[in-house]
């Protein structure tokens, strides 16, 4: 059993669909099942619609704008505008629109409701496709396997309930065919959709791969493997070839964009190893995650997190930070599922490093301003670097501001303007 993973980028046009197709023909050498996230940008335009996010009235433009860019995909993959395909589309498009003009109840709710039509639209066709050029599959939808707590927006996953549903759902199909389900999407302990964190369909993947007990786990994605930044950035960048689990966790922890946080420890737990792998060139070996006693090659790595908020907190009493205060902090935090990137506390103040989103930075200010003195900078950037030296700081931060900086022995945090 092999379980693969594509993202957005490898699905989003009629092209890259081919093009993913090629690889899951001839990639696939048994038993395969295969996790597809949103199409291209498309989370990025549904969290738009999000009830209370945007004014209803831009909802239309949205809604259609969206409807368009998946047509224009399909059109080109079933010229034939009588294949049932469209009509499962039009349902979904519809359901979407219906969402969307709900009442806004709470974000993370909200949210996990809305922005699944991504992954749920973009499988619909991928399956169709497949079945249409002889690649059986079976549609599945994961919502029904991957069993979360009610905490919605980042659901923490039920692995006994997950691993029943696996049994019983996935593993009967996908002895006799490819089975196809969604990323990032699951169901929660109501009945309701969760979703497992932004880019959690690397997550997602490596729940089935621990529940099936995968051979082996790919990401395919447009780099040719782990690289030690982000080629956007940086003109000269290094393949990792062979990354230790532990090593792996650390970086995605502190936001390295090649997978999701959470990815590793299922696999590692299982001793399954993850392949990435380049859609681009499918052919090549790529980069592997599994058990090495150490990196290879060893090179400074670079991890850049944009739009960022520095929040400030500080007692209104003029006492110092202590434990009832960080307590009433990190419960205000749960409550609205905000990871802290980056965090550092003196005997007055209490400064957090958080993901810039107004809607969730204003409810925090209402939970605590009560308590507390809020201060905050916003458009910021977080800059990780590990196996760094001080030629390596200066050069990266040049004659910017450092607001905020730690350091432990192979391990730099900034956060700069």
């Amino acid at each position: 059993m092999k379980v693969f993973k594509f993202g957005g980028a490898s699905v989003n046009s009629a092209a890259a669909v081919r093009n993913m197709a090629s690889i899951v023909a001839h990639q696939h050498d048994g038993p395969l099942v295969v996790v597809v996230s949103a199409m291209g940008k498309t989370t990025n335009l549904l969290e738009q619609l999000v009830p209370g996010v945007r004014p209803a009235a831009d909802h239309p433009a949205l809604l259609d704008q969206n409807r368009q860019y998946h047509l224009s995909i399909v059109r080109d993959l079933f010229p034939d505008l009588s294949h049932p395909v469209y009509a499962k589309l039009d349902t979904l498009f519809a359901q979407l629109e219906q969402q969307s003009a709900l009442a806004p109840t709470t974000y993370n709710f909200d949210y996990s409701q809305t922005v699944c039509f991504g992954e749920l639209i973009s499988t619909t066709i991928i399956s169709h496709f497949l079945n249409s050029i002889g690649l059986t599959n079976q549609w599945v939808d994961i919502r029904q396997v991957i069993a979360t707590d009610n905490q919605y927006r980042e659901g923490i996953v039920d692995f006994a309930t997950t691993q029943r549903n696996t049994d019983r759902l996935i593993l009967p199909l996908a002895q006799h065919s490819i089975v196809v389900t969604q990323g990032f999407i699951a169901g929660s302990a109501d009945g309701h959709t969760s979703t497992l964190g932004r880019e959690g369909s690397d997550y997602s993947a490596s729940i089935l791969s621990y529940c099936l007990n995968a051979e082996s786990m790919t990401i395919w994605k447009d780099v040719p493997g782990f690289l030690n930044a982000d080629p956007k950035y940086f003109p000269d960048t290094v393949k990792i070839e062979q990354i230790p689990y532990n090593e792996a966790i650390e970086l995605a922890y502190y936001g390295a964009s090649v997978i999701h946080p959470k990815t590793v420890k299922p696999i590692q737990n299982k001793n399954i190893q993850l392949h990435i792998r380049s859609f681009l060139n499918p052919h090549a070996p790529g980069s592997v995650i599994g058990p090495f006693p150490t990196i290879s090659p060893l090179t400074p790595l670079y991890i850049f997190k944009r739009n960022q908020t520095l929040l400030s907190i500080l007692p209104k009493d003029f006492s110092f930070i202590a434990e009832d205060n960080l307590q009433t902090i990190f419960a205000a935090l749960a409550r609205l599922n905000i990871r802290v990137n980056l965090m550092q506390n003196t005997a007055l103040s209490f400064s957090l490093c958080i993901d810039d989103n107004p809607l969730l930075l204003d409810q925090l200010r209402d939970q605590l301003q009560h308590q507390f003195h809020l201060r905050y900078n916003q458009g910021l950037q977080l800059i990780t670097i590990r196996y760094y030296t001080q030629h390596i700081i200066d050069h990266i931060v040049g004659s910017r501001t450092i607001l905020l900086q730690q350091r432990t022995r192979t391990t730099t945090q900034l956060i700069i303007q």
